[in-house]
């Protein structure tokens, strides 16, 4: 049996894959299961690749893996993930990324902030100051209107504030979120 391959989706994944799992990894906390759920969100993208192509494949994929892991929350419980042993590489280093936001969502305190954000404000938060995307973008991969992810963001950045004093008076002071 011949398997062929879409050279449009091949590419789109190899562009994306990345930075898909780092944010699927600030959605859920664990590498692990980042790479399940962007693999899962991939398979299911590659299966309507064809009526998906020509219109936005980036916000189906961002909404597949917010609803994936919605559901493996409602499903598993919220996991804590375990911390790397000492010596051990984390993971989260691995691939690059923009530079603008690895100062900010490099430390573990930013992580375990975003954990204890409810899903959508933590989607919002994610696809906002991690992936740069619009309040249109946003609310499309999110399947939400815009208005709904002005309002997350503000209480998602309200919480964090609560949650992360220092670190976002810095982030204020630099010009950040």
């Amino acid at each position: 049996m011949s398997v062929q391959i879409d050279e449009e989706f091949a590419g789109f994944v190899r562009a994306r894959q990345h930075q898909l799992v780092r944010a699927a990894r600030l959605y859920c906390g664990d590498f692990h299961a980042a790479e399940d759920l962007v693999q899962d969100a991939l398979i299911k993208l590659a299966s309507r690749w064809e009526s998906v192509r020509e219109g936005s494949p980036d916000a189906y994929v961002r909404r597949i893996l917010y609803r994936d892991t919605v559901s493996r929350w409602r499903k598993w419980g919220r996991e804590v993930p375990y911390a790397a042993a000492p010596g051990e590489r984390d993971r989260w280093d691995e691939d690059a990324a923009p530079a603008e936001v690895d100062d900010w969502v490099e430390g573990a305190d930013v992580r375990a902030a975003l954990a204890q954000l409810p899903p959508r404000q933590r989607a919002v938060v994610v696809l906002r100051y991690f992936e740069d995307l619009s309040e249109l973008e946003i609310a499309e991969a999110l399947g939400c209107a815009p208005g709904t992810v002005k309002s997350q963001a503000s209480k998602a950045l309200r919480n964090l504030r609560e949650l992360l004093p220092a670190v976002m008076r810095d982030a204020t002071s630099r010009g950040g979120a």
